[in-house]
């Protein structure tokens, strides 16, 4: 029996999107951050509009994919595509290579749904990062960054942990896409 999401039009753009494409560094199919980040929406208890926008997001956070995707935004639910460009504009304005002296210089959304989209990017990112980038040129300020992003969306060590802890009794499974 399938998973509810998969029925989504959102899934199947993102899942069609990454079909066979991995991380260069890790190795690891680019739907896991999609299918991790679901869990930790469903854990969190977002919304089927946020899970929905969360599947968007990377169809829309580039410039480069926005413009590619842009046409094929109409097929989705308006609120649902609202969703995924607010989470591109509170993203993009804090990225990683950018200078934080505190978790307060981040922007948030005044949207809920977002709040809950970014918690489970930030977290994903961050967990993959922890495994697979260590030795990242610029490690310390990614884990600053993250920790920061972390603090500022309201996610504490111990919710944190056992969000992971979840991530990590989920059954490994092979994406070919």
């Amino acid at each position: 029996m399938s998973a509810p999401h998969e029925a989504w039009s959102e899934y199947r753009a993102i899942r069609s999107a990454y079909a066979g494409r991995r991380a260069r560094r890790s190795g690891v199919p680019y739907q896991d951050h999609i299918d991790q980040g679901l869990a930790i929406l469903r854990w969190l208890g977002a919304s089927e509009r946020a899970q929905r926008a969360f599947c968007l997001h990377p169809l829309v956070q580039a410039d480069d994919d926005l413009a590619s995707y842009f046409e094929a935004l109409v097929e989705h639910d308006p609120c649902v595509v609202a969703l995924a460009l607010e989470y591109r504009r509170v993203a993009n304005a804090t990225l990683s290579t950018r200078e934080l002296s505190s978790a307060a210089e981040i922007g948030l959304s005044p949207l809920p749904e977002v709040l809950d989209m970014l918690r489970a990017d930030k977290l994903q990112n961050q967990r993959d990062f922890r495994r697979y980038q260590r030795e990242h040129p610029r490690a310390e300020a990614l884990e600053r960054y993250f920790v920061l992003w972390l603090e500022r969306l309201g996610l504490s060590l111990e919710a944190q942990a056992a969000l992971n802890a979840r991530l990590d009794a989920l059954p490994e499974e092979s994406r070919e896409g």
